[in-house]
């Protein structure tokens, strides 16, 4: 195994100083600048994640910015990155830092472990990348990289895989140069070991990689198949006073916990009898005043994925002549006036930030028919 692993190593290192993908953060040692980056990339491609990225320093340069800004300034700048338990978590783990550690960042990885949102993984990158601490990182690459290397079947979305490689992985460490090591081994698997056509002919490790001996590169790594996804249907009653919108902000507990929302009602499946609906949802929303109410459309419907769920949507658009700005804890049959919200119409799309599924109908069906601050259709 001694040999094996020197020739592993020293493949990543000829392969990596060729191939080192330029990237923001690479070789960057602010330790904030690396769990930023980090967070961020946890559930996102690189692609998508560098601009959050680059935005995110722009605006927070430093912990101690982003400890004092109000969480839903930091919501709305993470919008469309999905996970927003990551954003929540990385607000509240910064002050910590700044308010209860005087704005040091933790410098072993037991402490990082600690903060909140940091799995092993990203306490590994941390300490490996800023400290150049002893901790192997493992994640999809790695994964992927040393099951296919030594022939691993174990399925990787087990714990028994996470026991075995975690322990793989770290008897491979180069631990003089643990962060090089890390940064090779994961550019190795994003840039020629990739899940699909991989390049196996220009691998530095071919040699000694047993999928490509056994003729299994596409078989390996090994998965157990998802469980379903859980489907929910939405029906959004979206009331409209001049240029006033009534939204709410979503409660802690379930998807898109802080984000804004119109007034929800959740069903069992999507209804097909929609204009006789939209009666029954301004006497669900508004008993008391349903006369003042006129339906605009009916849109969608809409669709979005997340990792456990699929979520189906109608917007119902209403006009009312009702004062939106008044409370209306005293129309409303459920409890939807937590952290409600009277937002003007040019409010929603620049500060609130929002679900995909409702930011994607607002920018499709209401922006563009708005016309001198009023809402139209």
């Amino acid at each position: 195994m001694v040999e094996k692993a020197v020739f592993f190593r020293e493949g990543l290192f000829r392969w990596h100083a060729q191939h080192s993908r330029p990237l923001p953060w690479k070789g960057e040692r602010d330790p904030y600048r690396i769990w930023l980056s980090e967070i961020i990339l946890q559930q996102t491609r690189v692609e998508q994640g560098l601009a959050y990225y680059e935005r995110l320093v722009s605006v927070y340069p430093t912990v101690e910015h982003l400890a004092r800004a109000p969480l839903e300034e930091v919501l709305k700048h993470w919008q469309g990155l999905g996970y927003y338990s990551r954003a929540r978590n990385l607000h509240r783990a910064a002050q910590h830092i700044v308010f209860e550690r005087n704005g040091i960042f933790p410098k072993t990885f037991e402490e990082i472990r600690q903060l909140k949102g940091v799995g092993d993984y990203t306490a590994a990158a941390i300490a490996s990348f800023a400290f150049n601490l002893p901790y192997a990182v493992l994640d999809g690459n790695v994964y992927r990289v040393l099951s296919r290397f030594f022939g691993i079947e174990t399925p990787i979305n087990t714990s028994k895989a996470q026991k075995e490689f975690s322990a793989l992985a770290q008897q491979l460490l180069d631990p003089a140069r643990p962060g090089a090591y890390n940064q090779a081994i994961m550019d190795f698997g994003a840039s020629c070991c990739r899940p699909r056509q991989p390049t196996c002919n220009e691998c530095p490790l071919a040699a000694g990689c047993v999928a490509l001996q056994e003729n299994r590169v596409g078989e390996l790594p090994r998965k157990n198949p998802p469980l379903p996804k859980q489907r929910r249907f939405f029906l959004y009653a979206v009331f409209f006073q001049g240029d006033i919108v009534w939204v709410r902000q979503r409660p802690l507990g379930d998807i898109w916990a802080n984000l804004y929302e119109f007034a929800l009602w959740e069903v069992n499946e999507l209804p097909k009898e929609l204009d006789q609906l939209a009666v029954q949802l301004t006497k669900h929303f508004l008993p008391n005043a349903s006369h003042l109410v006129t339906l605009k459309g009916i849109h969608g419907p809409y669709r979005q994925i997340l990792s456990h769920q699929v979520i189906h949507a109608l917007f119902f658009t209403f006009e009312t002549t009702a004062d939106l700005t008044q409370p209306l804890s005293s129309h409303f049959l459920e409890p939807l006036t937590f952290s409600s919200y009277e937002a003007r119409i040019e409010e929603v799309e620049q500060k609130l930030p929002l679900p995909k599924i409702i930011a994607q109908f607002w920018r499709e069906k209401v922006i563009p028919f708005r016309k001198k601050e009023v809402f139209h259709f």
